[in-house]
């Protein structure tokens, strides 16, 4: 049952306050120990660069070490579900991609992220990309179209089941008419590394550890989802560019707490990370991985976070796409 928005944003945003002794008594004390940032995918991927960069800055503006915690498992789903279950009180965060929109229509989980998570702040927004290994022979979609129609079946890689990444994968091969098999990876590092390898020849991954494989001439990518190009790749159309109709897909990274976290401590953590995300040495340094910077208060936020995850349910049903 769709949530009316203002129950959903109340949901999302913990906006039931303490009283207010108690929601200052909380500003005035955190942080007094070390500060974990949940990371449900592998090092070496584009959430865990952001986790880090975003991370260190911290590190120094809080007074406490910011650790990043990489929690593999279950497509992604055993970080997000330690932070969902965990303590509420401000020492454990999640940094997530929109895994946690887009998973829930196609996988049966033991909580509600809806309700056990509070949205914090989103982080980055990017596009995924298409690429493909060099021996492929193929240097346009246009010509992945054509290659895949005399080879129905090729595999393509992800960081896991129900990620953009396979959204965008399925989406195009059903408007392109060609058949793929999905190969989802725990997390995106050994995905890239057997796209380097050739021992798979399509990738539909994140773009921060994709770009020095595609400058070097290592890796090519072929098409980006997000509407527009990304300034992080000038020299890469967009799927509509390409000529793939209507696939426009733009995904962000963004960080959660449990719910029930002290409001107090949401809002500290919050600006906090909106200083980080408006340094510029922090932005152009997103920027070389292909990540821009969003920011902004915790509503707008959730508010994304309800719009995605109905968008995500609609093309569930649309891709057929269901837990493997």
């Amino acid at each position: 049952m769709k949530l009316p928005r203002r129950r959903f944003l109340q949901l999302v945003t913990g906006v039931v306050a303490l009283p207010a002794v108690s929601r200052f008594a909380h500003a005035q004390t955190y942080p007094v120990r070390p500060v974990r940032f949940i990371v449900p995918l592998a090092p070496g991927g584009g959430l865990d660069f952001v986790a880090r960069v975003v991370g260190n800055y911290l590190s120094h503006t809080i007074g406490q070490q910011v650790i990043v915690d990489n929690r593999v498992g279950a497509g992604g789903m055993l970080g997000v579900e330690t932070v969902a279950k965990g303590v509420p009180d401000g020492y454990t965060a999640l940094v997530t991609t929109d895994v946690v929109a887009s998973a829930p229509p196609i996988v049966s989980f033991n909580v509600d992220f809806v309700k056990t998570l509070v949205p914090v702040v989103q982080l980055v927004r990017s596009s995924q990309v298409m690429a493909v290994h060099p021996s492929l022979g193929v240097s346009s979609i246009a010509e992945l179209i054509v290659v895949a129609k005399q080879r129905p079946g090729m595999g393509y890689a992800t960081s896991g089941v129900g990620t953009q990444q396979h959204f965008i994968g399925e989406w195009f091969a059903k408007i392109a008419g060609i058949k793929l098999e999905h190969i989802p990876y725990r997390g995106a590092g050994q995905a890239v590394n057997d796209l380097i390898a050739g021992h798979v020849l399509i990738g539909s991954l994140g773009p921060a550890a994709l770009i020095p494989h595609h400058k070097a001439g290592t890796l090519r990518i072929l098409a980006q989802s997000a509407g527009s190009r990304s300034p992080g790749l000038p020299d890469v159309p967009t799927f509509q560019e390409a000529g793939v109709e209507g696939l426009v897909l733009e995904v962000w990274q963004g960080m959660f707490v449990p719910a029930g976290t002290p409001p107090a401590i949401v809002v500290l953590l919050n600006a906090e990370t909106n200083k980080a995300l408006a340094d510029e040495a922090i932005r152009a340094k997103l920027l070389e991985g292909a990540q821009e910077t969003v920011g902004g208060p915790p509503e707008q936020f959730a508010g994304v976070f309800q719009q995605d995850s109905a968008k995500y349910a609609r093309l569930a049903r649309e891709l057929n796409i269901r837990a493997e």
